[in-house]
């Protein structure tokens, strides 16, 4: 049941970004961007009047007296954000900073349903201690209990806190007293305003997709209007290729004074998923390889396994965060092999999520890859001393 559930959300997710986008053609899919426009007006609303209810403190935030790095983006998904959470969580804890990255760990296993329904009906506050993930020493959590980025975070980053919970005020409160934290790194936190105190905003743009189809959800990608970068401190363009000379003026239009930092995902080596065997990038040089990813945006890791030399002759696309089963990666090995390949290649984020298989006819790696700064090294130093010493 929960199977043929969570295949009807993926089949219903894959036809409404179709019909987003526009590759969706026909009477059904205009009648259904008519009711996501509509939607999206609603949507928009809803932000707008979330932020003024901020604003003159009807909502109330929370200060905890210790530095808070918000990262995120204006639309939903694809930009390559845990790269950078993980490159300023490493910088950050070679200056000396204690660090805890708190995230809400997005398609993690929900606590059970009575326990939230109980404590709404009762207007009793929750407290249940956060999911940890790492207490700095070691990997406490899989992916199913963690989520995918949490986990791998977790995995990359062995000597820092990484916590999951909905709630961040109260995980950033466990991470001070139970962990000693001093700086706090919010996962995809652009638009969690709960949390204020000593607070620097970084928001990433995907030079690929800057801004979606420009249409707020769920008529479009957007969680914001571009003119919310208003409230950026930093802003970095992924994915950048140097040509970035008009999506910065289009920044600058809402946000002048933020520094610009350019950057792109730089493959370090291949990792095999079951052994932990290392390969060098020179692995699929030369070589027939087929892809397996379950991402928000599959075709700029398939153009970087053919900037590596691959002859890529077989990729097999899933929902984000698609969470695998044996026979579909089986499936993947038997097709790869009908078109000779000789290795299978997926993501870092989608091997979290690979069930143990009864054969293994191909070798299956994960690309490991880093943020690398292309344009405004010096920026992001600055940024770094500016968090570190304010």
């Amino acid at each position: 049941m929960r199977e043929n559930f969570r295949v009807w959300t993926e089949n219903l997710e894959t036809f409404v970004l179709g019909v987003i986008f526009g590759e969706r053609r026909g009477k059904r899919a205009a009648i259904v961007r008519g009711l996501l426009f509509c939607s999206s007006k609603l949507f928009q609303f809803a932000v707008k009047m979330r932020r003024f209810l901020y604003n003159v403190r009807i909502f109330r935030d929370s200060t905890l007296g210790v530095q808070v790095i918000a990262i995120g983006n204006l639309t939903v998904g694809g930009t390559g954000k845990t790269p950078v959470v993980e490159k300023f969580a490493r910088e950050l804890r070679d200056q000396g900073r204690n660090v805890a990255i708190l995230s809400r760990g997005y398609r993690s296993k929900p606590r059970p349903v009575h326990e939230w329904f109980l404590n709404k009906i009762l207007f009793r506050e929750d407290t249940t201690p956060p999911r940890v993930v790492s207490d700095g020493k070691s990997l406490l959590l899989d992916s199913d209990m963690a989520g995918d980025e949490p986990h791998m975070l977790a995995s990359n980053l062995k000597d820092v806190v990484v916590l999951v919970d909905k709630d961040r005020v109260k995980s950033g409160r466990y991470a001070i007293e139970k962990f000693g934290c001093d700086t706090l790194l919010l996962d995809d936190g652009f638009q969690y305003w709960d949390l204020r105190g000593r607070r620097h905003d970084v928001v990433l743009v995907d030079r690929q997709q800057p801004f979606g189809n420009e249409y707020l959800l769920p008529r479009g990608t957007l969680r914001e209007p571009p003119s919310h970068l208003v409230r950026a401190h930093t802003i970095f363009i992924t994915k950048s290729d140097g040509n970035t000379e008009a999506l910065r003026k289009r920044i600058a239009q809402h946000n002048p004074t933020a520094p610009i930092i350019e950057c792109v995902h730089q493959p370090l080596y291949f990792e095999d998923v079951f052994t932990g065997q290392r390969a060098g990038l020179e692995l699929l040089q030369g070589r027939k390889v087929a892809s397996l990813s379950g991402i928000a945006q599959p075709e700029s890791f398939e153009q970087s396994l053919v900037k590596l030399g691959a002859d890529l002759v077989y990729s097999k696309r899933f929902a984000d965060h698609h969470r695998f089963t044996q026979q579909e990666v089986l499936n993947a090995i038997n097709r790869g092999k009908k078109r000779q390949a000789e290795t299978i290649v997926t993501t870092q984020k989608d091997a979290v999520r690979f069930p143990k298989l009864d054969r293994r006819d191909l070798p299956i790696y994960f690309m490991r890859v880093e943020i690398k700064i292309v344009s405004g090294a010096d920026s992001f130093q600055d940024c770094v001393r500016r968090i570190c010493f304010r």
